[in-house]
């Protein structure tokens, strides 16, 4: 349970240590290390933001289980942006260029086809 709530950050802020954190929030910190990391809430609105969502939740089982829905639906997320991505990459560049060229071939022939007639009689 322990490894799935440092999770909830994990490589999103590099100032903010989840073990740290996590230590914090369940009251095993020393009283330095606590003071030293009260202060580095003070300096980080981030840090500040995480440490008052977390304590919200009342029962550790709660934070398990959001920080795991948290986790699936980034992923969900991250997977749709990279699917939709791909969608829109051009896989046949040559059968683009071939297309293109062709076009132009059939619109030169047709001026030339339609100016031929208009004023050649």
């Amino acid at each position: 349970m322990q490894e799935d709530l440092l999770k909830i950050l994990s490589n999103s802020n590099k100032e903010i240590d989840n073990q740290e954190l996590m230590n914090y929030l369940s009251g095993q910190l020393s009283d330095k290390d606590r003071h030293e990391f009260e202060e580095k809430m003070i300096g980080s609105e981030m840090l500040n933001d995480a440490v008052e969502g977390l304590e919200s939740f009342n029962d550790n089982k709660n934070v398990a289980l959001f920080a795991e829905q948290l986790n699936r639906n980034l992923q969900k997320q991250l997977q749709k942006k990279k699917q939709r991505k791909d969608k829109r990459r051009i896989t046949n560049i040559q059968w683009m260029f071939f297309a293109i060229v062709l076009i132009l071939l059939i619109a030169i022939i047709g001026f030339f086809v339609i100016y031929g007639h208009l004023f050649l009689k």
